[in-house]
């Protein structure tokens, strides 16, 4: 069965706290007025993830951090098809619990399109890359 363009699947998710982990670590970081963004864009990944972290700090209130939650994933999933593949983790600023609906679309779709000019980071490991170091011309002996 196939999924429509604009769907949210779960495979989608980050989920565990080494993910987000690895995105706070490795990530290169946006800032909007409500929200942070970390993106992590390694080479040869396929899948654009998302996740978000809003802690109590931003407000004691579970139903506005579900807001806000809400709001950050509608509008990654909108515009996901549009991102390069990788991970994105948005983390709300406390400012954003007093804000109204329109602006936080207007922040969050302000720093998804900042994000969009960002470009793959090359892997990284302890192999040098293929070649490297070795000369390729024939010897005569």
């Amino acid at each position: 069965m196939c999924t429509p363009p604009l769907s949210f699947p779960r495979r989608a998710h980050l989920r565990t706290s080494a993910e987000y982990l690895l995105v706070f670590s490795e990530g290169q970081r946006l800032s909007g007025r409500f929200f942070r963004l970390h993106v992590r864009l390694p080479a040869g990944v396929l899948e654009t993830k998302l996740g978000v972290a809003v802690s109590k700090r931003v407000d004691k209130s579970a139903v506005v951090r579900n807001r806000l939650r809400r709001q950050v994933k509608e509008a990654f999933r909108l515009h996901r098809a549009g991102l390069s593949a990788g991970d994105y983790v948005f983390v709300a600023k406390s400012e954003a619990a007093k804000a109204g609906k329109r602006e936080l679309r207007d922040d969050l779709l302000a720093v998804i399109d900042r994000a969009r000019t960002l470009k793959s980071m090359p892997a990284t490991g302890t192999m040098p890359p293929c070649g490297a170091g070795t000369d390729q011309t024939p010897t005569d002996s």
